[in-house]
This record gives structure tokens, C-alpha cells and sequence, in this order.
């Protein structure tokens, strides 16, 4: 009975043992075997392992990358823009040995403090040197400054045993109290560009409707003068016509004026008329003896001949009346031609035209003012009546 018991607690004591003896390191860890603090043994490789129990102890690390993000800094580039900096980066434990001499039994969290004053270090003397600006940092051309950051800080983790993978700038800002100037500075600098093209645009404004006004006038005063012409062209028409008939029978001729007039005269609205005594207006209408008198004799020529010289007038009046609508019209086109082109602000009427690009009319002026018709032969003069040669005078006389 006391064999067995004894035999039992002896296995007891084997497996305690054994078990305090064993220890498994998995594929994301390595391991130092410590016997009274000193190293012992290095563990890179997972699986099963022992050690020399109660004696002898082990401590874990970490065998896959880690990461570390810094504290925000403040770095002032070489033009004196201060800028505030977030980096991080990611580092392995590379030498368990030099690690843990370095770090003793701080582990990874001293780790990551020192490699933290490293980092905020290196990032101040790379960012911080003299061929380095604030625009640089903000540019394409980090990624140099991170590769710098991540060389020098290699170097004094070498120290810990520790292997910097990568180094990354998180974020670079402006400081909270230098924001607001920076916004200020940005709007006044658009404001500024805002008001460039403004002024650009008003100034392309003023050309086109400088440009649009010089064809309106241009346009109106060609047609003026066409009108013009083409009055003076009837009226001439019509003074020769007259001067035929005058020169055919002149007696004729100032019995049909003083008719026109009198009809003018009395024509039933005011028919009230303060004359001297002596007054020709009434000759028609008195005889030589105070009596009315008679008309001149009226041949069938003479008639004709008034009635072309009215339908000649008539003709003409008419045909200054179109010119006076065509002028109205294109005026009226020009000015709406204006408008539009104030409306659209079109560049390609910007540069100055050539004066055989600009016909304001559309190529009608050339044809507006007729030549003047030949004079023709003056009516038959009835017999007794003086030749139209002799008796033509140099003004139509009034009635």
C-alpha cells in the first residue's frame, strides 16, 4: 500500500515536471530563455521546445510588424511656415538580443517610446533643413522626405534591435491660429482674380457694344444719305417736270398753281382771309373791270402736261416714302443686331473689321440712289404758246 502510494506521488512529480519543462512558441512569436536574467537561449523557429524548469523562464515577443503612430509635432521649414505633422510607421523586432539589452523588461512598450523621440527627431531635421519648403512638403515630393525619414531613423534603431519598415506622414496642417489668416489670404487672393476677370469681361463688353454702336451708326447714316439722295433726286425730277410745263404754257401752268392753291386755301375749315387790295391771290377770279374774269383756254396738251408733271411728283413722293420705310427697317435690324450681340458677348467681334467686312445695308446703298433720268422732250406747246427753250426760267415762280 505504501509502495503504490509512493509510486504515485513520485509520477505526480515527474509530470509537474515535465510540464514546467515544455513550453510551444507559435508562428507569430519569438522567445528568449531566461535563467536568472541572463539569456540563455534564442527561439526564431515555431514548435516545441523545453527548458531546465523552476530554473529557467521565457519571455515572449512579438515576431510580426508593428505599429506606431506619433504625436503631433509642430516643424518649421526654411520659410518660416510652421506646419503641424502626424506621421506613423511600421517596425519588427529584428535582434531579440540587442532588444532586449536595449529595452530590458520594458518590452514593446518602451520600444515604441523611444522609437517615437527617434521619429519626432529625424522628422524635425529632415523637414527642418534648409533646402526644404512648406510647398515641398505639400507636393509630390514627400515621398523622398518619408524615404529620408525612414534612412535616419534605421540608423539609431539599429541601436534598439529594432528594423523600421516604412515611415508615412499622416497629415500636415497649418496651426489652428494661423488657419484663419491662410483663408483670409486664399479669399483676397480669389476676390483678386474675380475682380481681373470682371474687369476682362466688362472691357470685352464695352468693345462689342462700341463695336455694335459704330455699325448702328454707320448703318443709319448710310441710309440717311441714300434718303437724302433719293429725295433730292425726286425733287429735281419733280422741278423739272414742273419747268416742261411751265415752258409749254406759262399761263397755264399759273392758273393750275393758283388753283392748287385756293383749294389749299379754302378748303372749308378757315375760309376767313385778310388780303391788301392790291393782292394778286384773287387775279383768277376778277376781270379787268373789277369783274370775274375768265380762265386761260385749256388745250388737250396742256392737261396732259399737268397731269404727268402731278403723276412725276406723285411717283416721286411715293418712292422717297419706301426709302424712308427701308431706312426705318434696317435701321431697326441694325439695332437689334446690336442687342444681340451684347446678349451672346461673342470674342470673334472683339478685333476691329475691316471696312469691306462691314456693309451695313447688305449691299443695298449701291442700288438705292437711281441715276437721274434723262430729261425728256417737253409737250407740244399749243399754237401761240412762246417754245419751252425761251420761256423756261431759272426758278419755278410762285403762284
Amino acid at each position: 500500500m505504501k509502495r503504490a502510494t509512493f509510486a504515485l506521488v513520485a509520477l505526480a512529480i515527474l509530470v509537474v515536471v515535465f510540464l514546467s519543462s515544455v513550453f510551444v512558441v507559435n508562428e507569430k512569436q519569438k522567445a528568449l530563455v531566461l535563467q536568472f536574467g541572463q539569456i540563455r537561449q534564442v527561439i526564431e523557429e515555431p514548435g516545441l521546445h523545453f527548458k531546465v524548469p523552476l530554473i529557467q523562464e521565457v519571455v515572449y515577443y512579438e515576431d510580426r510588424i508593428l505599429g506606431l503612430d506619433t504625436d503631433t509635432i509642430e516643424v518649421t521649414p526654411s520659410d518660416n511656415r510652421r506646419l503641424v505633422v502626424d506621421a506613423f510607421a511600421r517596425y519588427r523586432i529584428a535582434d531579440l538580443v540587442r532588444f532586449r539589452q536595449a529595452v530590458g523588461v520594458g518590452g514593446e512598450r518602451t520600444a515604441d517610446d523611444r522609437l517615437s523621440a527617434i521619429l519626432n527627431a529625424k522628422i524635425r531635421e529632415v523637414l527642418g533643413a534648409e533646402n526644404v519648403r512648406s510647398d515641398t512638403i505639400l507636393s509630390s515630393n514627400r515621398r523622398d522626405l518619408m524615404m529620408r525619414i525612414q534612412a535616419l531613423a534605421q540608423a539609431e534603431a539599429a541601436d534598439l534591435g529594432l528594423q523600421v519598415v516604412d515611415v508615412r506622414l499622416k497629415q500636415t496642417n497649418l496651426p489652428a491660429q494661423n488657419l484663419e489668416a491662410t483663408f483670409a489670404r486664399m479669399r483676397a487672393e480669389r476676390e483678386r482674380e474675380a475682380a481681373d476677370e470682371i474687369a476682362r469681361g466688362n472691357e470685352a463688353a464695352q468693345r462689342v457694344r462700341a463695336l455694335a454702336d459704330r455699325i448702328v451708326t454707320e448703318t443709319v447714316s448710310a441710309a440717311e444719305r441714300a434718303a437724302q439722295v433719293e429725295r433730292g433726286s425726286a425733287d429735281a425730277e419733280a422741278n423739272r417736270v414742273f419747268a416742261d410745263a411751265y415752258g409749254a404754257n406759262p399761263e397755264f401752268f399759273d392758273f393750275y398753281r393758283s388753283l392748287g392753291a385756293y383749294q389749299e386755301a379754302l378748303d372749308g375749315r378757315n375760309s376767313t382771309m385778310v388780303l391788301t387790295p392790291d393782292s394778286s391771290f384773287f387775279d383768277y377770279f376778277l376781270s379787268g373791270n373789277g369783274t370775274a374774269g375768265s380762265p386761260p383756254e385749256v388745250t388737250g396738251a396742256m392737261i396732259d402736261a399737268a397731269e404727268a408733271a402731278l403723276e412725276s411728283t406723285r411717283a416721286a413722293e411715293s418712292r422717297a416714302e419706301e426709302m424712308r420705310r427701308e431706312v426705318e427697317e434696317r435701321a431697326a435690324a441694325a439695332e437689334e443686331a446690336r442687342r444681340e450681340a451684347e446678349a451672346r458677348g461673342f470674342e470673334g467681334v472683339l478685333g476691329e473689321p475691316d471696312d469691306d467686312e462691314i456693309d451695313p445695308l447688305g449691299g443695298v446703298l449701291d442700288d438705292a440712289v437711281p441715276e437721274a433720268p434723262a430729261a425728256e422732250a417737253p409737250a407740244e406747246a399749243p399754237p401761240g404758246a412762246a417754245p419751252a427753250d425761251e420761256a423756261a426760267p431759272d426758278e419755278v415762280p410762285a403762284p
